[in-house]
């Protein structure tokens, strides 16, 4: 038996805001939109993608899950995601080579710094 790994899914209050700010914040192509759900890939037939889904209940603790980035140049990527409205939070995580950082609804993601070879 195989798996197909296609989406991973985000819980949202407005699935079109929040994916389309993850389209642009990714570079990535919209591939479907509902009243309830957008979902975007890498490119139209590459997966996996992300899929955002209206969950109408407000968020109640730290994400158990989250998406790491490795960026070409971390500082620039972080200031680019600032720009873009990402923020940057504390989650306990102390002095470390990553920066933690927030969508507009407060979905935790990490800014890696290139690893070394």
């Amino acid at each position: 038996m195989t798996l197909e790994w296609r989406n991973v899914i985000v819980h949202s209050a407005d699935p079109k805001a929040l994916g389309q700010w993850w389209a642009e914040a990714l570079g990535w192509v919209v591939v479907h939109v509902s009243d309830v759900e957008f979902a975007i890939q890498p490119e139209r037939d590459r997966l996996p993608g992300l899929e955002f889904v209206l969950l109408d209940e407000p968020r109640k603790a730290k994400s158990r899950l989250h998406l790491d980035f490795v960026p070409d140049d971390q500082d620039a990527e972080v200031a680019r995601l600032e720009a873009h409205g990402a923020r940057r939070v504390d989650i306990g995580q102390g002095d470390q080579p990553w920066v933690v950082m927030a969508d507009p609804e407060g979905n935790e993601f990490c800014v890696l710094g290139r690893r070394s070879q």
